[in-house]
């Protein structure tokens, strides 16, 4: 496929807003979903469920529209002899007959599909280049959504709203998420890694943070050295040196937890790691452990420097936060299916975004995280909205404009001489707390 701004429109296709949106999806993937989550519309309707799909990405893609503005937008339904629009009830009913399986089904389907070709394409020193980790989303508080989300409750932080837990694996130099666990927040990240761990592709390196530095997950991971991994030693850490492999890089042996051979008894008593210490001007001195145990092979300092990648999903996370949901206190649904399949929509249309910014960064010839998101989010809804109003002959105009102004999606390099820690302020509030109690 040709990278180019414009592969979101083909001028020569004819196509509506709606194929547009979903040219980068394989012909017969979509009706698989739905065949596959038993989801096929039979009888004729205004909003079949192959366009109710889109309408959940659109949905996150236009967050700040009302969702008849959304179904407008992107022509979603079939048009009827009265020339009206869908009722909102209407639109709430063929949601619910649609579900959350077949947007998952889809999501599951691309993310592997774009997220693997696109690591192949970015290697380093012959490995893939991976991320597991986890993060919150707010929800409606509606009381179907509080006892089923839950959410934070303690004396130093309360969440207030309900919380769904969300876990990703996510190629690393280009945020393309391959697979994702949504579940009650008081499931740990731990135990919905468990699940995706497995997906990790042979001949692929996963950075995670130090909360996955358990024998259960990385032992079997490297067991047959096809896959590596690489994290942070906590502060308890301990372990025997074997050997010294040069400054600050050591060969070290760690002691499989009592707890470790509970839960897998096939685990050995002892495993393999290497040790490299080192400090960054302005940070206390960290220490990684890594099962890339060559140093020949992989160098101390190239390993130093690829961890920090591991922010790279936290970035990710940012995006779909701050600039996708708008900042927004909630997701839109108040029923906890609603709620799934607003998230798989969410994270399908991330996908879509991601995928353009990829061919876009060849075409500049950088790497895919040196362009804007919020360039390359603002480029999706503009080409969408302006393919809904404006003829076929005019569209290839506004796209060249676009591609001439190619520079300003590119980002400047990331800075690596940061002297301080990052930090946030909170911002309080001084007003009595709202809480709605689950029934």
């Amino acid at each position: 496929m040709a990278h180019d701004l414009t592969s979101i429109f083909d001028p020569a296709s004819g196509r509506d807003a709606l194929d547009r949106l979903a040219r980068h999806v394989p012909e017969g993937w979509l009706e698989e979903a739905l065949e596959a989550t038993g989801t096929v519309t039979v009888r004729k309707r205004r909003l079949p469920a192959e366009r109710l799909v889109w309408l959940v990405v659109g949905m996150a893609l236009f967050r700040n529209l009302p969702i008849e503005d959304v179904l407008r937008r992107l022509e979603v339904a079939l048009p009827a002899k009265s020339g009206k629009a869908p009722a909102r009830s209407g639109v709430a009913q063929a949601r619910k007959r649609l579900g959350a399986d077949p947007i998952r089904h889809l999501f599951e389907r691309t993310g592997e599909h774009w997220s693997s070709q696109s690591a192949e394409r970015h290697l380093w020193r012959g490995l893939s280049l991976w991320a597991i980790d986890g993060t919150s989303l707010r929800v409606p508080d509606s009381p179907e959504n509080r006892a089923h989300f839950g959410g934070r409750a303690n004396q130093r932080s309360d969440s207030g709203y309900p919380l769904a837990r969300v876990v990703t694996m996510m190629a690393l130099r280009s945020h393309l998420m391959k697979a994702a666990r949504i579940a009650p927040y008081n499931t740990s990240e731990l135990a919905l890694a468990h699940e995706l761990f497995p997906e990790i592709p042979e001949g692929a390196l996963a950075i995670v943070d130090r909360g996955f530095l358990y024998a259960e997950l990385l032992v079997p991971l490297a067991a047959d050295g096809k896959r590596q991994w690489l994290t942070r030693a906590r502060k308890n850490t301990s372990y025997k040196v074997i050997k010294k492999l040069g400054p600050g890089d050591e060969l070290v042996e760690l002691n499989v937890t009592p707890e470790a051979k509970k839960n897998r008894p096939d685990l050995p008593s002892t495993w393999i790691a290497r040790a490299i210490r080192y400090k960054r001007r302005g940070y206390k001195p960290q220490l990684l452990l890594t099962s890339l145990l060559d140093p020949k092979e992989y160098p101390r300092g190239e390993i130093v420097s690829l961890y920090h990648d591991r922010w790279e999903i936290e970035l990710g996370y940012d995006e779909v936060k701050t600039h996708m949901l708008d900042r927004m206190e909630t997701l839109r649904s108040q029923s906890v299916a609603g709620v799934e399949q607003e998230i798989w929509g969410l994270l399908l249309a991330y996908n879509l975004v991601r995928l353009e910014l990829e061919g876009a960064a060849a075409v500049a010839e950088v790497a895919p995280v040196r362009m804007s998101f919020v360039a390359g989010l603002r480029f999706v809804r503009q080409t969408l909205e302006m393919a809904a109003v404006i003829s076929p002959g005019r569209l290839p105009k506004y796209l060249e404009n676009e591609r001439l102004d190619l520079a300003t999606f590119v980002l400047p390099p990331r800075r690596t001489d940061r002297l301080y820690p990052r930090a946030v302020k909170i911002k309080m509030s001084h007003y009595a707390r709202k809480r709605t109690a689950a029934k």
